[in-house]
């Protein structure tokens, strides 16, 4: 599928209205079995995605008796998913549907706490996600997050619309709770359209760079060609009927295949693994693909292989206000049909691996089969280099995502080991082992960290760097500044055992001793002078090494280009081979010249080491080479 869904078929009339043509909608389509699309959330942080996602649930509110005892047509929430009934949407839209309605059972939006990426939730196929809703703050443009959200829709050929929220804050714009963004536009003063339309270009132009034609939903013939935007006030609850309508328009149109795949092998995306109170351990599921039932044999993907169990228990939780913490109180069920969010209890979940396949089992020819694809998926299929930094994720899809980003910087970033879960000891110490200081380092996704680990890596003389993060650009970014402080700290240490090159000159009445050693003050005229360096004279004859050297009452290592400093100097002596005013140069051992060529030297170290090659190739024509 195309990152840019085909075309919707949507016309736009003189009342601003979303006409549906008739051949999408005939009698004989809505008879077809279909599954409600799944919609994920995505955006840059406080963009708006929470604000969404909670104005979706609010809007069976108003229909609900009481949290033990919803209508029909009310809002459901699963595990990890808010589901919209069919006739709720269609009530909703129908000022923009022309008295059409929609064919799928409703709509089941991603909501999976403790899981930050679009890209930790995948099939075997691709995204779990049939279509997506990138939320952007208008006022913000896109951000960081944000075109790591277009990356990853875009690799995993996902269609989306793009929901421009917090059109309330364009300064003079006129908010109805529940008007649609068409009639919105055509309510607000020149002043206030003249500022959106600013923000929109800004859009336009961030979306050209990124290879999408964005436009407005209400202008947009061909959907091949453009990505949609619905200007929208989560918070206002205007626009929110256009957005839906969209989406769910975008999805039956050019998604029926998959949405009639209802048949067949059943099949769910792994969320994660919990201990509940009065269920033990069970797996938080979204269900994409057939049904499944209590006592159902199951094949999950474990880091040990394909683990074979059989469903204990299938629950909903008791009530909205309970879906993220139910402790005991939940409904059991007996069958669920996707798609749908479930919590699955069983015995042998241990070593689960988030973010895989759970298979239903069948006596039929196919069982090898499905067995053979959980021992596949078990397998991470991430290439890895024999050196190279170690990755961590809480999730498969998040795994494969972290390791993609790091393989498309514009120097791919090598990788050892890559694996799901905690951060472990076995990790840090595979970290310890790299050969390369710049891979020393553990990147972990959305993902925990064993107590004993983390006490060994919080040490201050530990030598692995830990970088953690729930979004992967913070991962990214924190990582290339450790790499360039990294490789300025290795510089630097190679500076230090590494002999610079240096020129000074012995100032006029500034002689404290003659020898024994002689201690001369001198300026440092280019390059650096350390303690322990040999000393030459310019016509090349040896004059001693620097014993010390002080500022003042205080002793230094080393001193640099600029500083008058009293020098030590063993072997010397002032008025037989030295004197004041003369010019000495630091000698550098001919190995170090080699290495020193493959640096970056000041201008002045790079003079002061031409003059010393001169020097000594005046004797050895291959010093130095």
């Amino acid at each position: 599928m195309d990152p840019c869904p085909r075309d919707l078929g949507l016309r736009v009339i003189s009342n601003w209205k979303i006409v549906f043509p008739i051949e999408i909608w005939g009698e004989k389509m809505a008879e077809l079995s279909r599954r409600q699309p799944i919609v994920a959330v995505l955006g840059h942080v406080d963009h708006g995605k929470t604000s969404v996602l909670d104005y979706i649930r609010s809007l069976g509110q108003n229909r609900q008796a009481s949290v033990m005892a919803r209508e029909a047509g009310g809002i459901t929430q699963h595990i990890g998913a808010t589901e919209v009934p069919a006739s709720l949407l269609n009530e909703l839209c129908s000022p923009l549907m022309g008295g059409k309605e929609f064919l799928s059972p409703g709509l089941l939006f991603i909501d999976t706490p403790g899981h930050h990426s679009f890209s930790t939730l995948r099939t075997r196929g691709g995204s779990l996600a049939d279509i997506a809703i990138l939320v952007i703050d208008l006022m913000e443009g896109c951000q960081p997050q944000t075109l790591e959200s277009i990356r990853i829709l875009k690799q995993a050929k996902t269609p989306f619309v793009v929901c421009a929220n917090k059109v309330d804050r364009i300064h003079g714009w006129r908010c109805t709770h529940g008007r649609s963004a068409a009639a919105s536009m055509k309510d607000q003063d020149a002043q206030a359209q003249g500022l959106f339309e600013q923000k929109f270009w800004d859009l336009v132009g961030q979306f050209g760079e990124q290879g999408f034609n964005l436009d407005m939903y209400n202008k947009i013939s061909d959907f091949t060609q453009n990505i949609a935007l619905v200007p929208c006030s989560a918070k206002e609850g205007e626009g929110m009927q256009d957005l839906l309508a969209i989406t769910i328009g975008l999805a039956e149109k050019f998604l029926e295949e998959q949405l009639s795949d209802v048949v067949g092998a059943s099949e769910g995306t792994v969320l994660e693994m919990k201990e509940e109170r009065g269920l033990g351990k069970t797996l938080d599921v979204i269900l994409y693909r057939g049904e499944i039932s209590k006592g159902d044999e199951i094949v999950i993907a474990t880091e040990n292989g394909p683990q074979i169990t059989r469903v204990r228990g299938l629950f909903r939780p008791r009530g909205m206000a309970e879906m993220r913490d139910a402790g005991d109180r939940w409904d059991a069920i007996e069958t669920v049909e996707a798609a749908s969010g479930l919590k699955l209890a069983a015995p042998d979940l241990d070593g689960v691996l988030a973010g895989t396949t759970l298979r239903v089992l069948s006596d039929g020819e196919n069982r090898d089969d499905v067995i053979d694809a959980a021992r596949e998926e078990s397998e991470i299929s991430i290439e890895l280099d024999e050196e190279g930094i170690i990755i961590k994720a809480d999730t498969l899809g998040g795994l494969e995502a972290l390791a993609f980003e790091l393989r498309n910087l514009e120097t791919p970033v090598p990788i050892r080991s890559a694996g799901i879960g905690p951060v472990n000891k076995r990790d840090l110490r595979g970290a310890e082992n790299a050969s390369d200081p710049l891979h020393k380092v553990i990147l972990a996704f959305s993902t925990t960290i064993q107590s004993e680990t983390a006490d060994e890596l919080s040490k201050e003389d530990c030598a692995v760097e830990f970088i953690d993060s729930d979004v992967i650009y913070h991962i990214l970014e924190r990582f290339d500044t450790w790499i360039q402080e990294r490789k300025i700290q290795l510089e630097e240490e190679k500076r230090e055992k590494i002999v610079y090159p240096g020129k000074i000159k012995i100032l006029a009445d500034h002689i404290f001793r003659r020898s024994g050693p002689a201690v001369v003050g001198v300026r440092i005229l280019g390059g650096r002078l350390h303690i322990g360096q040999r000393l030459l004279t310019i016509d090349g004859n040896k004059v001693g090494q620097v014993k010390s050297i002080r500022i003042g009452d205080s002793s230094h290592k080393e001193a640099k280009q600029g500083d008058e400093v009293a020098v030590a100097i063993e072997g010397a002596t002032v008025g037989r081979g030295i004197d004041e005013e003369d010019i000495l140069l630091v000698d550098v051992p001919a190995s170090h010249a080699r290495r020193l060529r493959k640096l970056e030297l000041t201008a002045a170290e790079q003079d002061v080491l031409d003059e010393l090659t001169a020097l000594h190739r005046a004797e050895d024509h291959f010093w130095g080479r």
